[in-house]
């Protein structure tokens, strides 16, 4: 966002809190056994393999409504959150699309901004580990100064 705010910010947090809400879990930290991440990264990861479903709060899935609305809501969320500001909705456009529940028909979501690709592994020794998608190489070169 480069210290920018718009119109898309309001749009980017307004579905942050709204995914927070569905599945119980703070943005910076979801817990699934062992393994740690972020929330839009589990959010992402679980949409790209299907299983959007997996991200409700267990709570959520014995109260009203159906499972197919929160994961449309968790699609709505995706698409809020999109990396490049210009293909979020607006919010007059989210409220169409959370009130007319399926008559209004949802684009593909892009990769979220802040995706990080990683997840934490706790061990029961207390340790963590880092586990990445796609790791990085380390080409950095160090040079060490000395005064003349």
């Amino acid at each position: 966002m480069h210290g920018q705010f718009s119109i898309k910010s309001d749009v980017f947090s307004f579905e942050v809190l709204l995914l927070e809400i569905i599945s119980g879990q703070k943005n910076n930290c979801v817990q699934q056994g062992e393994n740690i991440e972020g929330l839009l990264s589990f959010a992402w990861k679980n949409w790209k393999d299907g299983t959007a479903e997996n991200l409700v709060d267990p709570c959520l899935r014995s109260c009203s409504g159906t499972i197919r609305d929160m994961v449309r809501c968790i699609h709505i969320g995706l698409l809020c959150v999109q990396e490049n500001p210009t293909e979020r909705p607006t919010m007059a456009s989210v409220v169409l699309m959370l009130n007319n529940s399926f008559s209004v028909t949802l684009a593909a979501p892009a990769e979220p901004a802040f995706y990080m690709g990683f997840e934490y592994k706790s061990s029961s020794k207390g340790s963590i580990q880092i586990q990445s998608d796609n790791p990085s190489r380390n080409d950095a070169s160090i040079s060490s100064l000395y005064q003349r």
